[in-house]
């Protein structure tokens, strides 16, 4: 009998033991000893762009600014460049808790809160100061209330910059030029438009593009200027269309239940420290676009920049994008495109 127990002991102790070395969630601890008044956590934070994006650049100094002004109590775990999670994966990550912290695309993130896909709908924000106006007040607030309510925090709306458009088979200097075409597209507005352009869009994470344009796969991509550097589109695609048709951003969000449980000081700490970088990235947004489109000009690239005076003929031929916006994101997307409107 004491052999049976003994046995039973060790099973039950077994038990407990693997179940703590097998916990994936980091766990908040006592007070550290720095007396800075942080508990210790930890906090994976995964995003996909390249290491020498500006947005990467700015998580990459919001992760370090956290760890130093709580005395290295609360520690941010970057995983950068798709090493954790694709973009595909993220969102779905987060809601679920498989990650604390990630970094997106609105244009993604649509699919969980469509009004989300206001910043892919062709030529709403004309201008970088139209947007951050925008993003700093009501419109802004009322984007962060929605995706609370779907279980994701937004610390932050990190711009991307201007949505440009690369390709392999020659100019487009019209929204004709497109025709019969094979476009990376980012989501299902910006394939609204691609399509009434006469193209075909076709889905695809940032780091599956550059085989894809080598390969023959696609003709072409939409994307950033920023990111067409830091991927080398240069070396796969001859043609650049600067038309400025999408203001994108991107979004450092949290999983809302995990951001909750924190203590009130560590939930402070991260909301101040995700705006300076905020701050900063907004800050790098329209230097970084106009420098990166110079040097894919440098690198051999042939760049045609839209005259302002044709812009509506590309606006005219995109409002089926905008009709999809407005039928997917409910009166919250009308809502927001008015606020727009009315900057």
């Amino acid at each position: 009998m004491k052999k049976w127990m003994k046995l039973i002991t060790f099973l039950i102790v077994s038990t407990f033991l693997l179940a703590a070395c097998n916990t994936s969630k980091p766990e908040t601890k006592a007070v550290n000893a720095t007396g800075d008044g942080y508990e210790e956590t930890t906090i994976r934070l995964a995003y996909n762009l390249p290491a020498g994006h500006h947005i990467a650049k700015g998580i990459e100094q919001f992760a370090k600014d956290v760890t130093e002004k709580s005395g290295g109590a609360v520690k941010v775990q970057v995983y950068p460049a798709g090493q954790l999670l694709t973009d595909k994966d993220m969102n779905q990550s987060i809601l679920t808790g498989g990650v604390e912290m990630g970094v997106n695309s609105s244009t993604l993130w649509s699919s969980t809160v469509p009004a989300m896909g206001i910043f892919d709908v062709p030529y709403v924000f004309t201008n970088y100061e139209k947007a951050g106006e925008a993003i700093n007040g009501e419109f802004g607030d009322k984007l962060r209330s929605a995706m609370e309510e779907k279980g994701a925090k937004v610390l932050m709306f990190a711009d991307y910059g201007y949505a440009q458009f690369a390709n392999n088979k020659r100019p487009l200097e019209s929204p004709a030029d497109f025709k019969g075409l094979k476009i990376r597209s980012i989501g299902d507005i910006p394939s609204e438009m691609i399509k009434s352009y006469g193209a075909s869009p076709v889905f695809m994470g940032g780091g599956e593009v550059y085989m894809a344009l080598k390969l023959n796969t696609v003709d072409g991509a939409t994307s950033g200027t920023t990111a067409m550097v830091q991927r080398k589109y240069d070396e796969v695609a001859k043609y650049l269309t600067i038309n400025n048709y999408s203001y994108l951003e991107f979004i450092l969000a949290v999983n809302q239940k995990f951001w909750d449980g924190l203590p009130e000081k560590t939930q402070t700490l991260l909301t101040e420290t995700a705006k300076e970088s905020e701050d900063w990235i907004r800050s790098q947004a329209k230097s970084e676009d106009a420098a990166t489109a110079k040097q894919l000009e440098e690198k051999g690239m042939e760049v045609y920049v839209v005259p302002e005076e044709d812009l509506p003929e590309w606006k005219e031929a995109a409002k089926p994008a905008w009709d999809a916006f407005t039928k997917n994101s409910g009166d919250l997307g009308k809502e927001l495109l008015e606020m727009v409107d009315e900057q």
